[in-house]
């Protein structure tokens, strides 16, 4: 008797971290590609402000969206809570996974930048991984053209990504047209 009411709290709690700790099965494309928008604007100050300290900041966005979606990302939460509802336009849901396997990949790569920019010193690398944020955060604000989502369809088309983990990409896996 003792035990369960010391692991209580624990229990109670284990849904909440499961709402926070998840990324949305559906995204809006419009807050996806603002929010690509604010990536480029952020990565491309600090390159020409000279602030390497700002790339922790942007793997942390990027390392938040992975986790939670917008919910732990302050750009995130900016951009769903107060620039897309002022913008009056229709939401484009699109599926999650891809857009969450897009972040993952600006993780990777945000975080080896940080890293050698922070930890090592090695400023000018680090840039030019930032740059590669740069154009593939452009081509998703500007265009639309999610790299990742892209690398993620390629994935499933070959098997290595199985077709529960997105079953409204399951077009993907049988080469149909679909969305995007």
């Amino acid at each position: 008797m003792h035990q369960q009411l010391e692991h209580a709290p624990t229990l109670a709690l284990r849904p909440r971290l499961r709402g926070v700790f998840s990324f949305p099965d559906t995204v809006n494309e419009v807050s996806a590609r603002l929010v690509a928008g604010g990536v480029v604007l952020l990565s491309a100050l600090t390159i020409a402000l000279d602030q390497p300290w700002l790339i922790a900041v942007i793997a942390y966005g990027f390392l938040a969206r992975v986790l939670s979606g917008p919910t732990l990302s302050p750009l995130g939460q900016l951009v769903t809570r107060v620039i897309t509802p002022r913008l009056g336009v229709s939401a484009r849901p699109v599926p999650g996974p891809p857009k969450r396997f897009a972040q993952g990949i600006g993780a990777t790569v945000s975080v080896s930048a940080a890293l050698l920019a922070v930890a090592l010193d090695r400023t000018s690398v680090a840039y030019v991984l930032l740059g590669v944020l740069i154009f593939a955060a452009t081509l998703e604000s500007v265009f639309g053209y999610c790299l990742g989502c892209k690398a993620f369809a390629g994935l499933m088309r070959a098997g290595v990504i199985s077709p529960r983990v997105c079953e409204r990409c399951g077009f993907i896996a049988g080469g149909r047209a679909g969305p995007r």
